[in-house]
């Protein structure tokens, strides 16, 4: 069975609700996945805006939440992770806000897409700091044994 991660919250390629935002409660949304392969030591989710800061001329890649070292044995995580916790042994990243947390989509100027990004690795990770994106891939080099993404969008509402 090949890896897969979905939401309840939002179908893929649907429309993330705005209580996941910077216009709502900006609570992260619940995840599932299934098909970890064998030999998975631990897992990567990096949640992603390649449309920053405006989809028609995106100049980066914008990082909502870096977590890594979930442990394989985990099926997904419950909505609001600032409350509900995250798995024993996951560590946090720090997200382009300079956050050791969640960020939800808060996009300036039309829709954007947001890409959740779950990695199946070999091996534990351990300790990297205040890591980000950057250095939570570097580290993964040579030990993803799969991959997988969901993506949702947001725009902000009319006002």
């Amino acid at each position: 069975m090949a890896l897969t991660i979905s939401s309840s919250a939002f179908a893929h390629e649907g429309h993330i609700p705005s209580r996941f935002t910077c216009d709502g409660e900006d609570l992260s949304p619940a995840l599932a996945w299934s098909g970890v392969p064998e030999g998975t030591r631990s897992l990567a989710l990096i949640v992603q805006d390649p449309d920053a800061p405006d989809p028609a001329a995106p100049k980066m890649t914008y990082i909502h939440w870096v977590l890594y070292d979930i442990p394989a044995s985990a099926s997904g995580l419950a909505e609001d992770t600032a409350r509900s916790g995250l798995p024993a042994g996951t560590r946090i990243g720090t997200n382009d806000w300079g956050k050791k947390a969640w960020g939800g989509p808060c996009p300036p100027i039309g829709r954007h897409r947001y890409y959740f990004r779950l990695f199946a690795l070999d091996t534990m990770l351990g300790d990297l700091g205040a890591a980000t994106r950057d250095d939570v891939e570097k580290a993964m080099e040579g030990h993803i044994l799969a991959s997988t993404e969901l993506m949702g969008t947001y725009q902000h509402p009319a006002k």
